[in-house]
């Protein structure tokens, strides 16, 4: 019996213990990762997760986003929270998604980010998107692969909630470089967001670190901070998660004013900071 013979049959139980190279092989690992189109070319891809709904992954994605922008950097956000979008709202976006030359346009706010989103393909912003998984993961897929992204340094990825169909698909089919996980610092959160690490984790996705969200409020009166859910310091988030914190965002009304008026690119505070900079290193170190 031959090689390729013998990794066909019933003898070949493992590819790790097999000396046949056969590329028809059942036990063969195989490349999920969809191609995008030869129009495109990304640097690199984040995603930004959360196993909990309403935590603020959109927030964290725009304040982000916008900050690389005004560092120089060509960046890029596929809204992949396909039935509850609000990435073209933060930005001001109204606009229909079009095709051409067989691929999907972008959106391009004011200063300079792409934007791709389910909303961008309903005839009303609040008609819902009624779908089985499987066709949510295929435009999905399709917002990475059929998007003309030009180049960019950074695509970041705004993922939903939970662990199911579409983190399953955003893990094995895009080249992901790493994810930020966006936490608060309820103990019920914290629970669902371990969830999504473990996910991340077994997938052989680095955790770039954590972002908690609204972490406190500062008094109007005398600026202390007040932890209404409880203070996280360096040693519990080291604790607790595994990860260090990249930034602490508050209860902030500017920002909220900002993200519900569509002008979260005006933001200039310094909260994610050290997770822009650690984001423009990793390009620096990927392709210098």
């Amino acid at each position: 019996m031959s090689e390729n013979e013998k990794c066909q049959s019933e003898e070949c139980s493992s590819c790790s213990s097999c000396s046949g190279d056969c590329s028809s092989c059942s036990h063969k690992k195989q490349d999920l990762k969809v191609k995008i189109n030869d129009q495109s070319k990304i640097k690199l891809v984040i995603g930004v997760l959360s196993g909990k709904g309403g935590v603020g992954k959109s927030l964290v994605t725009s304040l982000i986003a916008s900050k690389l922008s005004k560092e120089g950097l060509k960046v890029g956000i596929l809204d992949g929270d396909i039935t509850g979008p609000s990435i073209p709202k933060a930005f001001n976006i109204h606009e229909f998604a079009y095709q051409e030359n067989n691929l999907i346009n972008p959106a391009i706010t004011k200063s300079g980010i792409k934007i791709i989103s389910s909303n961008m393909l309903l005839e009303n912003e609040d008609d819902p998107i009624i779908w089985r998984g499987s066709l949510i993961c295929s435009l999905l897929t399709q917002f990475y692969k059929d998007v003309n992204w030009g180049k960019l340094d950074v695509l970041l990825i705004d993922m939903p909630p939970g662990t199911g169909d579409v983190s399953l698909t955003t893990f094995q089919s895009f080249p992901l470089d790493g994810v930020i996980m966006v936490t608060t610092p309820q103990d019920l959160v914290s629970m669902i967001v371990k969830k999504s690490l473990h996910m991340v984790e077994a997938m052989r996705i680095p955790v770039l670190g954590i972002v908690e969200n609204m972490s406190y409020v500062v008094c109007p009166n005398c600026d202390e901070k007040i932890y209404i859910y409880g203070k996280n310091d360096e040693k519990v988030f080291k604790e607790k998660y595994g990860y260090e914190c990249l930034g602490q965002i508050p209860f902030d009304s500017k920002l909220t004013s900002l993200i519900d008026s569509g002008r979260i690119e005006e933001s200039d505070d310094k909260y994610l900071d050290e997770v822009v900079d650690m984001i423009i290193d990793l390009e620096n170190l990927k392709y210098e």
